[in-house]
C-alpha cells in the first residue's frame, strides 16, 4: 500500500481511490498494509470523515478473502452493519469450522452454526450447546448457500416444481392462530420492515386451497412437495434480507424454518428432535403461485395437518 496515495485519498474523501486501494491489497493478500489503512480510516472517522463505510468494507474483503486467522479477527469484532451478509456466514463461506476454530472466541457457536448449514458435521465436537444441532438431521433438505464477491452476494432460490391449477372453495374458515402465522411471516420479517415487501400468512379449517382463498387469492396454481424441498424454501427466505433489507445469513435461516415448523405442529420451543422429526413427517406441503410474474424475492408455500385439519398458506414478495 502507498500510504501517501491513501493518506491523500482520506483527507480528499475520495472513497472511489480507497476501494482501489483496497482492491490492489487483498489481490496482493497485503493484510497488514489492510490492517494500517484501517488504522488511517478510524484516525479520519474520528475528526469527522465519512469514511466508516470504506472501514466497514475492509472487514468484510478480509472475512471473505483473508486466510483463516485473518477472517476470523474480521468475525470476532462483531457485526458490520453494512456488509452484504454477516461476517460469520461470510467468513464460513470460504473456511472450514476446523480453519476458523483456533482463532475463534465470542463467535464460535455462530461459525459452527453457519458451517452445521453448510454439512459441515460438528456434533460431539465438545462445543457448547447451541438450539439446534451441530448436523444436518436426514429430514433436511441440503440448504442453499449463498456466493459472496467483493461487490455482490448471489443467493438463487430453490428450484420449484410445475404447478397444476387449483380450485379455490367459495370461502373459507378462517383459525386465529397467532402463533402459526407470525412464525410464517417470521421468514420473510426483512422484507417486509426493512424493504418493499408485502406478506400475508393464515390458517384454516379444510385443505390448503382454502388457505388460498382465506388469502384473497383470486385464481391459483399448486403442487405437493416433500417436507425437505419446503424447508430449504423457508430456510432460503429467512437467510436473505430480500431487496433492500439486512441478510440474516444460513444459519438463521435453518432456525426460523425449525422454529416455523414446530410453531405450526404445535410443538413449543425449543422443541426437541423427536418433536421436530414428528413436525417434518406430519405436515404436508405445497407450493403454489397466484399466476403473477414471478419478480425478484417470493415466498407461496402452503401446509396441511391431516391430524388437526388445519392448514396454513403464506403469500410474501418484494422487489427493488
Amino acid at each position: 500500500m502507498n500510504e501517501r496515495r491513501a493518506r491523500e485519498a482520506i483527507e480528499g474523501s475520495d472513497t472511489d481511490d480507497l476501494l482501489r486501494i483496497v482492491d490492489d491489497s487483498c489481490a496482493a493478500k497485503e493484510w497488514e498494509e489492510l490492517d494500517k489503512l484501517r488504522v488511517l480510516l478510524q484516525e479520519a472517522v474520528a475528526r469527522g470523515r465519512q469514511l466508516w463505510g470504506v472501514d466497514q468494507h475492509i472487514r468484510y474483503r478480509m472475512a471473505l478473502e483473508g486466510p483463516a486467522a485473518v477472517a476470523a479477527a474480521a468475525v470476532e469484532e462483531g457485526p458490520a452493519r453494512f456488509a452484504l451478509g454477516p461476517l460469520t456466514e461470510v467468513a464460513a463461506n470460504r473456511h472450514t469450522f476446523t480453519e476458523l476454530a483456533p482463532h475463534l472466541r465470542a463467535n464460535l457457536a455462530s461459525v459452527a452454526s453457519e458451517r452445521a448449514v453448510a454439512g459441515e458435521r460438528l456434533a460431539g465436537t465438545g462445543l457448547p450447546p447451541t438450539e439446534l444441532p451441530l448436523v444436518l438431521m436426514p429430514w433436511e433438505p441440503p440448504y442453499a448457500l449463498p456466493v459472496y464477491h467483493k461487490d455482490r452476494v448471489e443467493s438463487n432460490p430453490p428450484p420449484r416444481p410445475p404447478l397444476e391449477p387449483v380450485d379455490l372453495p367459495s370461502e373459507a374458515q378462517t383459525v386465529d392462530d397467532l402463533t402459526s402465522s407470525e412464525a410464517l411471516l417470521a421468514l420473510v420479517l426483512p422484507w417486509l420492515e426493512e424493504s418493499n415487501g408485502r406478506g400475508q400468512a393464515v390458517c384454516v379449517e379444510g385443505p390448503p386451497a382454502a388457505a388460498l382463498r382465506a388469502l384473497s387469492v383470486p385464481r391459483a396454481e399448486m403442487a405437493p412437495v416433500p417436507t425437505d424441498v419446503a424447508m430449504a424454501q423457508m430456510a432460503w427466505a429467512a437467510a436473505s434480507g430480500g431487496a433492500m433489507g439486512r441478510r440474516r445469513g444460513a444459519a438463521y435461516g435453518r432456525f426460523a424454518t425449525w422454529f416455523a415448523l414446530a410453531a405450526l405442529a404445535g410443538w413449543e420451543w425449543p422443541a426437541t428432535t423427536k418433536e421436530m422429526e414428528d413436525a417434518a413427517t406430519r405436515l404436508r406441503w405445497f407450493v403454489w403461485s397466484d399466476l403473477a410474474p414471478e419478480l425478484g424475492w417470493s415466498l407461496h408455500l402452503a401446509a396441511h395437518d391431516p391430524e388437526e385439519g388445519l392448514s396454513w398458506a403464506i403469500g410474501a414478495r418484494d422487489a427493488h
